[in-house]
C-alpha cells in the first residue's frame, strides 16, 4: 500500500445528521424557544398542566391506540427489542440464521410483541397511559394536560416532515362530553396561533358520529366504493376492506369526482350525535371562532368519535395542516382504565415553525440577534463593560461582550455583522467622565448617556 493510500485511509470520516433527522441551530432556535413559552404562557390561562413523557413506550400500547393495520404502526415505527431481553432476542436469532432458511421473519416473530419497545410516533397514547397509571381518575375532573417534544417515525422525509419531529399536544381526559369543552379545546389552539402571529389560518370541522351510528355509515360507504372499486387506485381499494373513512382522505385527483359523489357522514348522524355538532357550532360562534364544514375530514379508528378538526396554515403547500385534533372516548378504556371521555389535539411544530418563518407579519418572525454590543479598549474599561453587560442582561437585554480587547473600528464592524442594533462604547475617556457612549448602528446617531441612566434609555427606545 502506497503513503498516499495509507494516509487517504487515515483520514477520519465526516459524520452527518441521519438522513430525515436535522440539527436545529441558531438563531432559529430562538423562535422555537418563543413557540414553545408562547404555549405554555396560553395554555396555562386555560388550566392545562405540563406532563413529561417517556420518549420510548411498549410496542403494544401503540398497537391498541394508534391501530395495529395502520402504516404508523406496521411501518414507521421505530421498534427495537427490548434491551433487558437482548440475550433472548439474540439466541432466536441464531436459532433461525443456524435453519439455513434465510427467513428470519419479523422482529415480532423473534420475540413477543411484549418485549418490544418503540421511539413514540404520538403522544396520546403516552398521555392516557399515564393518566392510568397514575389514578388521575381520582384527581378532580377533567384532567387537562399538555406535553411538547419529539416523535419519530420512519416516512419519506419531505418538506416539513421528519423522521424525528416534534410536536405540542394537548388533552382533556375525564368529565363529561359536553359541546363546550370541545369548543375551548379547539378555542385554546385557535388563541394560541393568533398570538404567534400565524397568518392564512383556517379551521375545519366534521362530526363522524358514534358507536351507534358510525357502523351503519362506513357499511354504507363500502357498499357505495364497491361499486366504483375499479376506478380506484391500489390504495384506496386496500382501504374498502380495511378501513373505508380512510379513502375520503385520499388525494388523487383522478378519485375526487368519485369521493364527491359518496355518502356525507353527516347525512347519517343519529339524533344524539346531530345534537352534540350543532351545540359545538354553537358554542364556537359564542366564543367568535370562525370555522369551516369539511364533511370529508374523519378518523380511521374506532375510539374516535363526533368531533374532529384539523388546521390549516399558509406557507405549506398542498400538505398545509399544522394541527390536528378531535373527540376520542373509550381510549383510555382500551388502554386498561375506567370508560373515560376524551379530546385533543396535535400541533406539528417543524410546519407551524415554517410556516412562521414565511409569514412576513408574524412577530416572532424575526431572527434574534444581539441587541448590544459593548466595544471596550483597556483593562479599566474592560471591569466597567463586565458590570455593564450583567446589568443590562439583569435587565433582560441580550448582550454580546468581546472575550478580548478590539480597536473600536473593527469592534463595530463585528457588531454590524452580528446584526446589533446598538454598541455601547467604552475607553478610557467615558470611564473616566462616568458618560458612556451609546452608538445606534442604523443611522449612526451617538448619545452620552450616565451609567444609571442607559437601561432607562434602551427601554424607552424598544
Amino acid at each position: 500500500m502506497s503513503e498516499g493510500a495509507a494516509k487517504k485511509e487515515d483520514k477520519p470520516r465526516k459524520f452527518q445528521a441521519i438522513r430525515g433527522t436535522r440539527d436545529l441551530l441558531p438563531p432559529e432556535t430562538a423562535l422555537w424557544n418563543r413557540v414553545e413559552q408562547t404555549a405554555h404562557e396560553v395554555f396555562a390561562t386555560f388550566g392545562f398542566g405540563e406532563i413529561r413523557l417517556p420518549i420510548v413506550e411498549e410496542v403494544e400500547l401503540f398497537a391498541r391506540a394508534v391501530g395495529q393495520e395502520t402504516d404508523i404502526v406496521n411501518k414507521e415505527m421505530c421498534t427495537f427489542p427490548n434491551p433487558m431481553r437482548f440475550s433472548e432476542f439474540y439466541r432466536r436469532l441464531r436459532e433461525s440464521v443456524s435453519k439455513g432458511t434465510n427467513e428470519m421473519g419479523t422482529l415480532t416473530d423473534l420475540l413477543p410483541e411484549s418485549e418490544m419497545i418503540s421511539l413514540r410516533p404520538e403522544a396520546t397514547a403516552g398521555v392516557c397511559r399515564a393518566y392510568v397509571e397514575h389514578n388521575m381518575q381520582q384527581l378532580p375532573q377533567p384532567v387537562k394536560l399538555y406535553t411538547m417534544g419529539p416523535m419519530f417515525r420512519w416516512e419519506r422525509p419531505q418538506k416539513g416532515r421528519y423522521r424525528q419531529f416534534y410536536q405540542i399536544d394537548a388533552e382533556v381526559l375525564g368529565g363529561t362530553d359536553a359541546p363546550a369543552i370541545d369548543a375551548e379545546v379547539i378555542e385554546m389552539v385557535m388563541t394560541l396561533f393568533e398570538r404567534l402571529g400565524l397568518e392564512g389560518v383556517q379551521l375545519h370541522i366534521n362530526s363522524i358520529g358514534d358507536r351507534n351510528c358510525r357502523p351503519k355509515y362506513v357499511e354504507l360507504l363500502r357498499a357505495e366504493l364497491q361499486k366504483v372499486k375499479d376506478k380506484l387506485g391500489a390504495d384506496s381499494q386496500r382501504r374498502i376492506e380495511t378501513n373505508p373513512l380512510r379513502v375520503l382522505d385520499s388525494k388523487l385527483e383522478s378519485e375526487q369526482k368519485i369521493i364527491e359523489n359518496l355518502p356525507r357522514i353527516g347525512d347519517h348522524l343519529c339524533q344524539d350525535c346531530a345534537t352534540h355538532y350543532a351545540a359545538v357550532k354553537h358554542e364556537l360562534g359564542l366564543r367568535g371562532v370562525k370555522y369551516q364544514e369539511n364533511w370529508r375530514l374523519v378518523r380511521g379508528l374506532d375510539y374516535y368519535m363526533r368531533t374532529t378538526f384539523e388546521i390549516t396554515a399558509k406557507g405549506l403547500g398542498s400538505q398545509n395542516a399544522v394541527c390536528g385534533g378531535g373527540r376520542y372516548d373509550g381510549l383510555v378504556e382500551l388502554l386498561g382504565g375506567p370508560p373515560t371521555k376524551g379530546i385533543g389535539f396535535a400541533i406539528g411544530e417543524d410546519r407551524l415553525i415554517l410556516s412562521l418563518l414565511e409569514t412576513a407579519h408574524s412577530p416572532l418572525a424575526t431572527r434574534h440577534s444581539p441587541l448590544l454590543y459593548i466595544a471596550w479598549m483597556g483593562e479599566k474599561a474592560y471591569t466597567t463593560a463586565i458590570r455593564a453587560a450583567k446589568n443590562l442582561r439583569n435587565a433582560g437585554f441580550r448582550v454580546e461582550l468581546p472575550p478580548v480587547e478590539q480597536k473600536f473600528g473593527k469592534a463595530l464592524g463585528q457588531a454590524d455583522k452580528l446584526g446589533a442594533r446598538f454598541a455601547l462604547i467604552l475607553g478610557d475617556n467615558e470611564v473616566s467622565s462616568g458618560e458612556w457612549t451609546l452608538k445606534t448602528l442604523a443611522d449612526g446617531k451617538q448619545e452620552k448617556l450616565g451609567e444609571s441612566d442607559l437601561v432607562e434609555h434602551l427601554k424607552k427606545q424598544l
